[in-house]
């Protein structure tokens, strides 16, 4: 069984005992999350992609890890024009780990 969850802008295709690298979610190692925006869910034998069921559907997960991301510069340069700026940049991150896919979680 999967799902397609959608958070921090982008999409991601989970199973149970997955683990995760998604932008930060508010939350302390072993607390545990629950993501309400699914886009779609297999079981195997059928696939889910009616919008009411999936507004029932959630997706649990437990925090593991709040941390940043490796270094991204940024260089920017203007050949002959004596022009460059350097930035650089470094993403937080939540590494998570799915716990469970409800089908129809809310009632």
């Amino acid at each position: 069984m999967y799902a397609i969850i959608a958070t921090g802008g982008k999409q991601y295709k989970v199973s149970e005992g997955d683990t995760i690298h998604i932008e930060k979610i508010d939350g302390e190692p072993g607390t545990a999350v629950k993501f309400d925006s699914v886009l779609f869910i297999n079981d195997g034998k059928k696939a889910i992609t009616d919008a009411e069921q999936l507004a029932k559907a959630s997706v649990e997960g437990e925090i593991l890890d709040q941390y940043r991301d490796k270094k991204v510069i940024v260089f920017k340069f203007r050949r002959r024009k004596r022009y460059h700026r350097t930035r650089g940049h470094r993403q937080y991150l939540t590494k998570v780990r799915i716990t469970g896919i409800n089908a129809a979680a809310k009632a």
